[in-house]
């Protein structure tokens, strides 16, 4: 007796006929999403596209953490091997499922490692995808991935450029910063906000820890500071010295 009908004379035996029909597939684990979805990782870096042709329906939408839309063809389309001199591994962290009947949801840090001609590279991702079980098959038919914020390096500071830094800048009549100096460090503050270290990257530009964008001292044809510019997403807020 094979096992498929082994079980199914147990099942009927006991009063059930799950699993019976044809085509049936046992409920997923977390475990079985966690071992998929980490062979679809290590096949990016090669550019073997069989595993996401497995793994993601026909129907499927994915979303990138570059902001790009793409349906299964252009995604697996997508997938080529890394250049030579370049090597790469994607690792599964901190993995939580939910699995509901024929849905699962998987949610999950990707650890990426990237060796570009022996220096390395590091990146964090968080991607959820939706799972669902079809004809006995379960397949993504959803993926979305975040990027991870994460701080530029910092660069060396130049202290003896931060007097130039310091003063008052104005948004708008009534709203100001100030820029101040203090053993060393330079700071801003707004109003009753704490007070927050500009960290340098590279002359006349700044960043704060934790905050996405940059702050760039703008100087005049004479080489003073006149403008704070805010830099968020490739657009600017820009700020007015005034003294």
């Amino acid at each position: 007796m094979n096992r498929l009908l082994a079980l199914c004379v147990i099942g009927v035996v006991a009063g059930s006929t799950a699993n019976c029909a044809p085509g049936a597939a046992k409920a997923i684990t977390q475990e079985d999403l966690v071992r998929r979805t980490q062979e679809i990782m290590d096949a990016y870096a090669v550019g073997d596209r069989k595993p996401f042709e497995k793994y993601f329906a026909e129907d499927s939408m994915i979303f990138d953490e570059k902001g790009r839309s793409m349906d299964k063809k252009a995604f697996v389309n997508d997938q080529s091997p890394l250049p030579a001199g370049y090597s790469g591994t994607i690792r599964i962290l901190m993995p939580q499922g939910r699995i509901l009947g024929d849905v699962a949801i998987l949610s999950y840090d990707m650890d990426e490692t990237e060796t570009v001609f022996g220096q390395e590279l590091k990146a964090r991702y968080h991607t959820t995808d939706t799972w669902v079980r079809r004809d006995g098959d379960w397949q993504i038919v959803a993926e979305q991935a975040l990027r991870y914020y994460e701080d530029p390096a910092p660069g060396k500071p130049d202290v003896k450029r931060y007097p130039d830094y310091v003063g008052t800048y104005e948004l708008a009549p009534g709203t100001t910063l100030t820029v101040s100096t203090e053993n060393g460090n330079l700071f801003s503050q707004r109003a009753t906000r704490t007070r927050d270290q500009l960290l340098p990257e590279a002359p006349d530009i700044f960043f704060r820890h934790n905050v996405e964008g940059r702050w760039l001292f703008r100087r005049d044809a004479k080489g003073r500071v006149d403008t704070l510019i805010d830099r968020r997403n490739n657009e600017d807020i820009v700020w007015r010295k005034t003294r």
